[in-house]
Parts: structure tokens; sequence; C-alpha cells
């Protein structure tokens, strides 16, 4: 997993007089939330679309995803429901695929978010080792030693975690879980997993520690450009089995993406946009 205590996390936090509700990796105009993996640093790309371009595939806008033949379209746009292809019917009922549905439209719209441009800026802010250097706000490929925080414009700040296994930074305890329990603002926390292997024992310390702290988190599935259609589908229905049986703070909908072929990165940075307040859907 990813973006988790082993692999990595991110979220986002609400603006001054929401409710503390939710909390994670991205924060919400001043604030930030988060943790990742140290092996995956998709969570934070997809935030911040111009770390994403350099490595990825020509169809990075949507506007060129909407343009493309319906299956093609859907399988970038909605991977899931690819997948849910592949499946008889009584088993497709075990796979949430629109438990979060935006429009087309709505994935559109969340695009502007995420691209920075005029007096929208995305732009990297600062690093902390601990909370109290955490920057009071309403990072380079490979393995992450400290929390990076990235400001999305106007709208909220993405915090890019290190990760926990054997690579770890020693503080990373003192660094990590006094973040996650103590920043009040934060929205969400996501955890990346590696589809190509599943969740691992490192992954399982993460999600003990968000169902521990009662941190609202997703699972975001990556590299899914790595396996066979029939390996992924496989990881997936594992995977949203211990979602459904073990846990009780994630999201039950799976978000499987790709840095390569950028499948499933819309919908994410919409649902992004949606949890942090800045789209209104009915997707969701």
């Amino acid at each position: 997993m990813r973006l988790q205590f082993p692999a990595g996390v991110a979220g986002a936090a609400r603006p001054p007089g929401a409710d503390h509700t939710p909390r994670g990796l991205w924060e919400r105009k001043m604030t930030a939330r988060g943790l990742r993996r140290a092996a995956s640093r998709l969570l934070e790309r997809p935030a911040v679309p111009g770390r994403v371009s350099r490595a990825c595939s020509t169809f990075r806008t949507f506007a060129e995803v909407l343009r493309l033949p319906p299956r093609q379209m859907t399988k970038l746009a909605f991977p899931l429901r690819e997948l849910q292809r592949q499946l008889t019917p009584d088993s497709r009922l075990g796979l949430h695929v629109k438990t979060f549905d935006p429009s087309l439209e709505a994935i559109s719209q969340a695009e502007s978010v995420f691209t920075a441009g005029g007096r929208h800026r995305i732009e990297y802010v600062s690093s902390a080792v601990r909370l109290d250097h955490a920057p009071d706000l309403p990072h380079p490929e490979g393995h992450t030693k400290k929390m990076n925080f990235f400001k999305v414009g106007k709208y909220f700040t993405l915090v890019d975690m290190p990760g926990y296994g054997y690579r770890a930074p020693e503080d990373f305890v003192d660094m990590v879980e006094t973040y996650l329990k103590e920043r009040r603002n934060l929205m969400r926390t996501f955890l990346l997993v590696d589809s190509v292997v599943g969740i691992q024992k490192t992954d399982n310390i993460a999600i003990g520690m968000c169902e521990e702290f009662a941190l609202p988190y997703v699972m975001v599935l990556t590299k899914i450009d790595k396996s066979s259609k029939g390996h992924l589908l496989k990881q997936v229905l594992q995977i949203q089995k211990f979602v459904e049986s073990e846990t009780q703070g994630c999201f039950p909908q799976l978000f499987p993406v790709s840095s390569v072929t950028y499948s499933g990165i819309h919908l994410l940075r919409c649902f992004i946009a949606n949890i942090t307040g800045n789209l209104k859907t009915d997707g969701l």
C-alpha cells in the first residue's frame, strides 16, 4: 500500500469554521493531511498536475479522454467499470463501482482545480519533520523523508508523507502519528496500495493506524497498468472484500489508477474536489 505508513497517504482539510469530522492528508485552504507510501508518489501527483504530466500518457486532460471511442473512454475514466465487465452478473454485486459516480461534466469541471494558470498556482510550500514545524496554511521523485506541503491554489493543501516500512525515517512515529492524531483540519487520508502485490503487512500497520485514530480514508490502487486484467481483477476483489470485512473508516469504493496511462486519475481528482467542497456533484 502506498500513501499509508507503509506506503503513503494524502489528505485535505476543511476551512475555519467547518466541522472536524473528516481527517486525512488533503487540507483545504490552509490545512493539510495525510501520509504516503514510500514507493508510490501517485497520490501527490494527481494532486499536482504539473508533476504528473512528466510521466503521463497523451490523455492527460479529460477533454482528450472525452474524444476517445466510448469503450476506451470508460477504461480511462472509470477503470472499475471496465473490470466489472469481466465478472458474472452475480459476482458484480460485491464490487462498489458507483458509490462515487459523478457525471462526465463534473469530472471536466474538477480539472480546473488541478490546472495551474493565472492566479491559480500549484506550488511547493515547505517541509516539516514534526507537527510543530507544519506551516499554518488555511518534492522530488524518490523516497520521502519529511512531510512535504503543496498548496493547490486557494482550495486546499496536499501533504505528502513518508512511508512506513523498513526505509521509513527513524523519527517516523513521532512525525506521522502525532500529525494524524492532532492535525484538526485534516479531511481525508489516502492510502496508496500497489495493485501488483496487494495489501502487505506494512500496509496493515497504516490501516490499523487510520482505524485507531478514526480517520476517514480511501484506498488508491496504483500501477494498474503493470498487471493483466485477470491479476488486477483478482487483487481488486480481494482488497474490496478486505475493506468490507476488516475496516470501518475506509471509503467502500476503491480507486484504481495509473500514472502511465492516466487511467482513473481524473475520477480521483473529481473525488478530491468533491470532498474538499470545491465541486458539487450528485455522484456522492
